[in-house]
């Protein structure tokens, strides 16, 4: 079974930073891109970074580049979303996503809140 958990997020004050993991299950997650997405309360789902198979970042939002950084770790089947100075505007439930056999694969996502 195809499966992806993340995890890590929780509340966090302005400034502050953030880890995200992913792990995947069920599937040879080397061989596979993997996407961050987000969705902001009353707002559509947007993908925000997403990195190759190889391990190069796909960056979809450029203003988070400089902020928020993904990476993959090939023995742990893990994506992470490395996520620093985080501002109100970053508080969303932010979800990993893959491709697998023609359908999209999503996690439960995980929710991040950034408040003082």
């Amino acid at each position: 079974q195809v499966q992806l958990v993340e995890s890590g997020g929780g509340l966090v004050q302005p400034g502050g930073s953030l880890r995200l993991s992913c792990v995947a299950s069920g599937f040879t997650f080397s061989n596979y891109g993997m996407t961050w997405y987000r969705q902001a309360p009353g707002k559509e789902r947007e993908a925000v970074v997403g990195i190759t198979y190889s391990g190069a970042p796909i960056n979809y939002v450029d203003s988070l580049k400089d902020r928020f950084a993904i990476s993959r770790d090939r023995d742990k089947n893990t994506v992470y979303l490395q996520m620093n100075s985080l501002k109100p505007e970053d508080t969303a439930v932010y979800y990993c996503n893959t491709h697998f056999a023609g359908s999209s694969v999503w996690g439960q996502g995980t929710q991040v809140t950034v408040s003082s």
